[in-house]
């Protein structure tokens, strides 16, 4: 069947997708065979396709792909995540554009609209994957809110609070006023702003005023008065200060020991309490204490036994105990009281500050606002122990490698993780109170539900407890506690410990994810992988860069520079957008991504397509014999195939996968389409010889095998033209035909190098004189012996010469040289091109070089030049010098 004229991608792609589906061609089960287990970073259930998505699932679906190939049974498990704040705050959004707020609703009401929003959006990046060539297994599609993996996260929930692991706490946390929930430590972005720091007047009570201080002492006063000045970022904080903190051994502000000082504007009296934790250098020394909103304030105010006053509502705003500015937000409160304190005079200056504010990760918009509150934790040192040295031990393995000193660093500094969030959307906390709500002790049990709550807390308390004398916690848990089991989970490891599945594609063998959830997922997961099955969760590690655009900015839909992934695929094809994002891909390292590599990802595509149909249209005489040219040709692209394969294995064994495809490319583009075809092309309207013929569609199956994991789609359409296929055929499932280099490979490999040198010289030297290759030309190898005398043939096929011969030397006009190495080859061209001409353009250039050299030389003959002028210039003049004299010689001896 004859080919199109030009490649089409949305004539190719569309139909081997469903065939490939239909075919169930991703699907498997476990068998005999070496498995292959890949699960997907499980994007967010409302989530659509972008640039980072498009890097994260080309890499993986071109492992999968590869061990497809190999042989090995490959699954590769999909799958999405509820994504608690994202899918809650969009939930919420679309409740309030038809007037309805989530609180009017009870928890059930606002579940059954986030599960008809999850239904509605859920499968829209997974259905978007598909356009990629993702070859998921899709049958085995998770989510991590679905019966199975629901039932899981329950079930280690409460077996981790069994085991003393998880407790419940009052601490400070990361609030986020936006989602009004609390974070843990990694969902809080640091960035640099330009602040503001106020100096604020913190008067002293029952102070006589007639003291003078002693020597270092500084000592503000005015006509109200002496009085302290606390530097502070936040003034909208003062509400709830309740002390005012020096180190002891700071000279300048020893006059306040003892004292009390008046809070300004909110004129409570509080104590100045004495620490070493102040910084002497920061501000005046003076620490404003706001054990509710400040993590090390709240350390201080539990070390003094101050009072705690919370200020803030959990949506940011001023509550009824800040007294003042109640109803107002935190940020539009700062700006005003700032003004407040100026008109009382309670302000005595104000400067430019940088310091970093966290924001959240969810919300980037909104700062993280300090909070104490009652949350839910994971004791983590047990786990860094269980995780840290096989990591650092390589059993388990990063690419690249440097991961492993970022991974160490948060292991061995590890903090406790706040596991609950203040939302409806995600998995319920299964603890059971028997207490009222905000009872000063509160008696809870822990269990998977609430028929077994009952009877743990009728043997806890040793009588028969009602169903509806408990009350379920209301928090949901960080969505990370269920994606921290996802290659447990997905093969139901949790519930059913030991079934087939589990005990066949665990541990999965490769991870691809960004550096950026080094903490979130990948390290969890190595956790619970050690915890519940006392085996590592995957084999290697493959860190993907961050995908930037082409001024390193990275891609955002808020500075609008990145594409629409669906765009491009509909522009270039997928496999032209795969080879684009691949090409500028190193394992580890930030992505320039520029749309003109998906262009010469299309480019490429057409080259293969081209070529392909250029073979197809050769008429096939069986009657030829095979040319000893067409002979040397198809041994050495055998033995270039076995090379490059070889190399691709090894940068695939090293996860240089960009490296690897561009190794690819280079034998296709370079190798066979620049060189071999060239070399077997028969003469025009010219048949081929069948053995030729037959080697050549062998070649092009190998490299349609070398490039299907990078480009599937072209490579599964011109594999099925190569012969007749069955239905159900295909090159994915399809094994590699290439066997391993020989020991004469490296010399004929070589030795072809050398011909392509020649041919190249012989080219350019055609070029320069602008001769046709049609013209038949004699080259002489000179002062050397022809060692490549069996490749004459070729050589004078490629390069249009009429014959080869040897000499000491050559004479006369007419010849070009050039060198191969270190051998000297000298092209005849005096039959074809006009000798008096050349020569009269050779007498104007060495008279234009005679005038520059006199010019020059002038310079270097004047001594007051040579004596002042700088070094440099001089010896840039004696250079111009030296290099007119060789072209000047040079010329002469042409001439």
């Amino acid at each position: 069947m004859e080919l199109a004229t030009k490649y089409s991608p949305e004539a190719v792609e569309g139909k081997w997708y469903e065939y490939w589906t239909n075919h169930k061609l991703f699907s498997s089960k476990p068998d005999g065979r070496e498995p292959y287990t890949v699960v997907i970073p499980p994007p967010n259930v409302t989530g659509v396709l972008h640039m980072g998505h498009i890097l994260n699932n080309t890499i993986q679906d071109i492992l999968v792909r590869r061990a497809r190939m190999e042989g090995k049974n490959a699954c590769w498990v999909p799958g999405t995540d509820h994504a608690s704040i994202a899918t809650e705050a969009k939930v919420v959004n679309k409740l309030a554009q038809q007037g309805i707020r989530k609180l009017d609703l009870t928890r059930e009401e606002f579940l059954k609209h986030a599960w008809d929003w999850t239904e509605e959006h859920g499968g829209i990046i997974l259905k978007q994957l598909r356009k990629i060539g993702a070859s998921c297994d899709w049958d085995r599609t998770g989510f991590t809110m679905d019966e199975t993996r629901s039932e899981s996260v329950i079930k280690v929930f409460v077996d981790l609070y069994n085991k003393g692991l998880i407790y419940r706490g009052l601490r400070m946390v990361n609030w986020d006023p936006k989602a009004q929930t609390a974070l843990s430590n990694e969902e809080v972005i640091y960035r640099e702003e330009k602040s503001k720091l106020y100096y604020l007047k913190y008067y002293v009570v029952n102070d006589n005023g007639n003291a003078t201080g002693v020597e270092g002492e500084v000592i503000h006063e005015d006509a109200n008065g002496r009085y302290a000045v606390v530097a502070t970022t936040r003034p909208e904080t003062i509400m709830g200060d309740t002390a005012m903190c020096i180190n002891p051994k700071d000279p300048k502000n020893g006059w306040l020991k003892g004292q009390q000082v008046r809070v300004p504007l909110v004129d409570r009296v509080i104590p100045v309490i004495e620490d070493r934790y102040v910084d002497v250098e920061f501000g005046t020394g003076c620490l404003k204490v706001t054990p509710a909103h400040d993590v090390n304030d709240y350390a201080l105010g539990k070390k003094h036994n101050l009072e705690t006053i919370d200020i803030f509502n959990a949506d940011g705003t001023l509550s009824e105990a800040a007294g003042m500015y109640i109803g107002q937000d935190r940020m539009a409160v700062r700006e005003q009281i700032a003004k407040d304190l100026a008109e009382a005079g309670l302000l005595e200056k104000v400067e430019d500050y940088d310091n970093k504010v966290g924001y959240s990760e969810r919300n980037a918009d909104t700062a993280v606002e300090p909070r104490l509150c009652m949350q839910w934790y994971l004791s983590m040192q047990h786990f860094a122990d269980l995780a840290l040295s096989p990591v650092m031990d390589d059993e388990i393995k990063f690419y690249p490698a440097k991961y492993k000193n970022t991974y160490n660093n948060w292991l061995s500094n590890i903090q406790d993780w706040c596991i609950s969030r203040q939302l409806w959307w995600g998995h319920r906390i299964p603890a059971y109170y028997l207490s009222a709500p905000n009872a000063e002790v509160e008696e809870f049990v822990v269990a998977n539900s609430l028929e077994e709550a009952v009877q743990v807390a009728s043997q806890k308390y040793g009588r028969e407890v009602k169903p509806e004398e408990l009350r379920q916690d209301d928090d949901a848990l960080d969505t990370w506690f269920s994606s921290w089991l996802w290659p447990i989970s997905l093969f139901d490891g949790i519930n059913n410990p030991n079934n087939e599945e589990i005990n066949y594609y665990y541990p999965t063998s490769d991870l691809v994810t960004g550096p950026d959830i080094i903490f979130f997922w990948v390290a969890r997961m190595i956790m619970a992988g050690y915890e519940y099955t006392g085996k590592m969760p995957f084999k290697n590690v493959y860190f993907t860069g961050i995908v930037r655009d082409k001024l390193g900015r990275k891609m955002s839909k808020s500075l609008g520079n990145s594409p629409d992934p669906l765009d491009l695929i509909e522009k270039f094809g997928a496999d032209g957008v795969r080879m684009g994002m691949m090409l500028s891909a190193p394992a580890g390292n930030d992505i320039l991504f520029d749309e003109s590599l998906c262009e010469q990802g299309r480019n490429f595509c057409n080259k293969i397509w081209n070529a392909f149909r250029l073979v197809q249209g050769w008429e096939v005489d069986k009657t030829l014999v095979q040319p000893e040219t067409s002979k040397q040709a198809t041994e050495w692209f055998a033995a270039q195939l076995r090379k490059s394969a070889a190399e691709i294995a090894d940068l695939f064994s090293k996860y240089r996968i960009s490296e690897a495809l561009m190794e690819v490319y280079r034998l296709f583009w370079d190798e066979f389409s620049s060189w071999y075809l060239e070399m077997i092309k028969p003469g025009y309207q010219q048949p081929i010889d069948a053995v030729t013929y037959e080697a050549t569609l062998k070649n092009f199956d190998d490299l349609l095998h070398l490039l299907h994991p990078f480009m599937p789609f072209i490579t599964e359409e011109l594999w099925q033209h190569l012969t007749e296929r069955k239905d159900g055929e295909s090159i994915m499932v399809s094994p590699q035909s290439i066997t391993a280099p020989k020991a004469t490979d490296e010399r004929l490999i070589a030795d072809v190098e050398r011909v392509k040198g020649i041919i190249a010289g012989v080219r350019a030297a055609r070029a320069q004189k602008n001769i046709s290759p049609r013209e038949q030309l004699s080259l002489t190898i000179v002062g050397a012996s022809n060692e490549l005398s069996t490749y004459d043939g070729l050589i004078m096929k490629l390069a249009g010469l009429e014959k080869i011969e040897t000499a000491e030397q050559v004479e006369g006009a007419g010849y070009s040289t050039f060198l191969v190495g270190t051998t000297e080859y000298a092209l005849y061209m005096g039959d074809v091109v006009d000798l008096e001409a050349e020569k009269e353009a050779a007498r104007a250039e060495l008279e234009h070089l005679r005038k520059f050299l006199k010019s020059i030389q002038g310079k270097l003959s004047n001594e007051r030049f040579v004596n002042n002028a700088p070094e440099a210039v001089v010896a840039l003049e004696r250079k111009k010098e030296a290099d007119t004299l060789t072209k000047i010689a040079a010329l002469e001896a042409k001439l």
